[in-house]
């Protein structure tokens, strides 16, 4: 790169300058100095990132001269980060080796020898088009340019703001002691710098109890670092309640944990009970890592040095474009799975793969990190490049790191899961949930041609009145398959039995069995079927001939096969003790499948259509739904949505009721969609911005209006509704002509495929664990005739592919 004379450079800044195109980070600027926007290049990659001083976006090397084509922006700060390896002892004094690694929720906790590094980093101030690059530091710039280096570098990059957010998306509380705590006169008076531990020669993690000023060390962490338990031993001793971590504080708080509580919390009067041992809040600077800064430093070593494998540990690793795994940000697991899935299908592959330079071109309304398409293609690319997933040397000289394998997509999981009551925390998430939250997500940003159309299929559902014996037939969209598990209809009973036997005299006898001794329930994936084509009677249906409530039957058939077709085994259910739970059981899921005999045909010539229901206002049911009881279903693991049916069909009665309805009617397959009460006549007052904010998706006035009315004026349960409802207000703007053809919008929802019921297995997601929100996901994928693992970064050629401990199960049309 060149460099031009000083008169040249001064001139072009100045230029930058006067037309707005250099500014100084403010406090609301989010600074993408980790990663670029457009792909998983940082500043550890060989061109290191560019960082444009105007919006405060990262570029790696391909991308920072198209973002100066399109927005003129000329001035970036580039940084380069080298690793260089430090060589470590990994004995200690005694000759033991030393746990060096937490492995954050997972079997075994540590890991050994985890290597150390000193980071050298490199800054210049690089100007485009010609790349004239000025070393750094100098003095010799405008001082608004040293300002705007100077901002970048010191503030909190995008990123860490948002993964140092609490891992349980809840706030911190105002403690119960803060207001009435108690402190001692006696003459202690706390420096400013110097603190040890009282009882040991530690001098960080040091914690001063806020009663006595004495000051402590804080607690063992489970890899041997922290301190050594005397703060936590000083309460135990004295029943201070509330301690503050020494080298947080700064002018607006710090970092207070109440033992009492067990919990880190909020002293609002800080400033004055540190004021009362000498400690002037205005004058402390921070000097040590806070407990968030601390758990975000343990996730990100667990995100590089992941411990799951499979369990021979003899996997052969592979490498290359398709075969780019996915880094875990910390219980991410589930959305990996999900995105390696989706990306086996040649309609995903092709929108945001092979039309990502279309995506990355065009102008957008919103910062690349904000915009859905931007950030799918991102994963895409990521994924299907190859360009992280390159075989480490051969044979590796001394000290030469590794080549790091995958990506890691901190800006896509951030955006699909903001203002989300679960995908934005980093908790452990349901797979087949997220599937279908991002098959939403892509909807609202393709209206037209959306990839999901290859998954939308068609069920018809029949209901005859068993007193009239006249039918209705019923049909609606869906994603997703859900088949029950019938584990009366288990093949081997009998070698159940024997081990309930053995189980029980273990216990008995105060042991257990081993894992190769546990019998587990089989079934046939056939039997699964059966159970979903059973004709269902109900108790409680509404027969408009009988004007009453009879008896009917209900059947489901398909009335559309989807090109791809995602099976779910329902393994999640309700034990006895009311605890949600997984079914441990293996189902042999067949690598072709044939369900074509399960198509439905409509109404038959010889049946009569049940008349349509006309019931007047006055006939509308009064409503009680107990928001109270909601919440107490929703704690016990259940959706909003079918709490609120539990809640609704029980008239609010008790708890133990609506929990009754809901285990016998969590099958339902409306059981988790928007719930909208029955024959209801509230009114409601719809908001026009709300009206507007849908109709700017491109979907018409009147189904705006609809839509909000059947979901409380709430947009994203609306948008939803929408999307449920898709057949219906196409019948409904059809049969009043709501809309003339000049104004004529995009159709409602994905168009729904068909054609043969044959299928071939390409894929399973597999989970380990006792229930959704904990444990782990990992997926297998038939390419070119191997299995292949997925486990978030790792990928490998599988040797025993579980296809019977499956949870998700992905299907393609065999063409013929």
């Amino acid at each position: 790169m060149s460099r031009k004379g000083e008169g040249d450079t001064e001139a072009i800044l100045l230029n930058n300058i006067h037309a707005g195109k250099i500014r100084v980070p403010r406090a609301n600027d989010r600074v993408y100095k980790d990663e670029c926007v457009y792909s998983f290049d940082t500043p550890e990659s060989e061109t290191g990132l560019y960082v444009c001083l105007n919006t405060f976006l990262g570029f790696g090397r391909q991308h920072v001269e198209k973002h100066y084509a399109k927005t003129e922006n000329s001035v970036f700060l580039h940084i380069k980060r080298t690793k260089k390896p430090v060589p470590q002892s990994k004995v200690d004094a005694d000759g033991n080796q030393q746990p060096k690694r937490l492995a954050i929720g997972l079997e075994g906790g540590f890991g050994l020898g985890e290597p150390k590094y000193d980071i050298e980093e490199q800054f210049s101030l690089v100007i485009l088009p010609d790349f004239l690059t000025i070393p750094l530091p100098t003095n010799d710039l405008p001082i608004v340019v040293q300002q705007s280096i100077s901002g970048v570098q010191n503030c909190d990059s995008a990123r860490k703001v948002e993964e140092m957010k609490p891992w349980d998306g809840e706030q911190r509380f105002i403690s119960k002691h803060a207001f009435e705590l108690v402190q001692l006169n006696h003459g202690i008076k706390v420096p400013p710098s110097g603190w040890k531990c009282e009882k040991c020669d530690l001098k960080d993690n040091l914690w001063m109890n806020l009663t006595d000023g004495r000051i402590f060390c804080g607690r063992k962490f489970f890899d041997g670092t922290g301190g050594n338990n005397h703060a936590i031993e000083h309460y135990n001793a004295t029943k201070y309640p509330l301690a503050v971590k020494l080298g947080t504080i700064t002018p607006t708080g710090g970092d207070v944990y109440s033992y009492d509580e067990d919990d880190m919390v909020i002293d609002p009067l800080l400033a004055e009970h540190l004021a009362h041992f000498g400690i002037d809040v205005q004058q402390a600077e921070k000097t040590e890592k806070s407990m968030a800064e601390l758990e975000l430093d343990l996730n990100q070593r667990y995100d590089e040095w992941s411990v799951l494998q499979e369990a021979d540990c003899k996997l052969q690793p592979v490498f290359g474009p398709g075969f780019t795994g996915m880094i875990n940000l910390g219980n991410s697991c589930y959305m990996n799975s999900v995105m390696q899935m989706i990306f086996v299908i040649p309609e995903f592959k092709q929108r945001y793969f092979y039309g990502a330079e279309d995506i990355f071109s065009k102008r957008l309304s919103v910062p690349p990190p904000d915009d859905f398409n931007t950030q799918m293609a991102k994963v895409a690319v990521g994924l299907w490049s190859g360009h992280y997933s390159k075989p480490p040397p051969e044979a590796p000289r001394e000290n030469e790191l590794p080549i790091a394998q995958g990506i890691r997509p901190h800006m896509f999981k951030t955006l699909v899961g903001k203002d989300h009551q679960e995908f934005s925390t980093k908790r452990q998430q349901d797979s087949e949930e997220y599937f279908r939250h991002l098959l939403t997500m892509i909807e609202r940003n393709n209206r037209t041609g959306s990839p999901s159309e290859c998954f939308s299929f068609k069920l018809e559902e029949r209901f005859q009145c068993l007193q009239s014996n006249k039918v209705r037939y019923v049909s609606r969209s869906d994603y997703v398959w859900a088949v029950p598990i019938p584990m009366e209809m288990a093949m081997n009973k009998h070698e159940l039995a024997a081990f309930e036997e053995r189980k029980a005299a273990a216990a008995a006898s105060g042991t257990k069995p081993s894992a190769t001794e546990i019998v587990r329930p089989m079934l046939s994936f056939s039997s699964c079927v059966q159970a979903f084509a059973a004709t269902e009677e109900l108790e409680d249906f509404y027969s408009s001939a009988m004007m009453a409530k009879t008896k009917a039957a209900k059947c489901t058939r398909f009335a559309t096969f989807p090109d791809f077709l995602l099976v779910q085994l329902k393994k999640f259910t309700v034990g006895d003790d009311w605890i949600p739970k997984k079914l441990d059981v293996l189902v042999d899921m067949p690598l072709t499948l044939d369900i074509g005999y399960l198509r439905g045909y409509g109404k038959k010539p010889d049946e009569e259509l049940l008349p349509e229901e006309n019931q007047p206002a006055v006939s509308a049911p009064v409503v009680r739904i107990d928001e109270a009881m909601v919440q107490q279903l929703m704690e016990m693991g259940f959706s909003r949505e079918g709490s609120l049916r539990g809640a609704y069909s029980t008239g609010s009665t008790s708890v133990e009721n609506a929990m009754n309805w809901i285990v016998e009617h969590m099958t339902d397959p409306d059981f988790n969609s928007p719930f909208v009460i029955p024959g209801s006549k509230k009114e409601i007052t719809i908001s026009e911005d709300n009206i507007a904010s849908i109709m700017t998706m491109g979907f018409t006035r009147a189904q705006s209006i609809r839509a909000l009315q059947n979901t409380d004026n709430n947009i994203e349960r609306a948008v939803d509704w929408i999307f449920s409802h898709a057949d219906d207000l196409e019948q409904h703007d059809n049969t009043t002509n709501s809309t003339s053809a000049s104004s004529a919008t995009p159709k409602d929802g994905p168009a729904c495929r068909d054609g043969p019921g044959a299928y071939r297995l390409r894929a399973f997601i597999s989970h380990m664990g006792n229930s959704t929100s904990s444990g782990h996901y990992v997926i297998h994928i038939l390419k070119d005739d191997r299995w292949v693992i997925y486990n978030d970064e790792k990928v490998a050629l599988s040797e025993k592919p579980p296809k019977d401990l499956g949870y998700l199960y992905l299907y393609e049309r065999v063409k013929c």
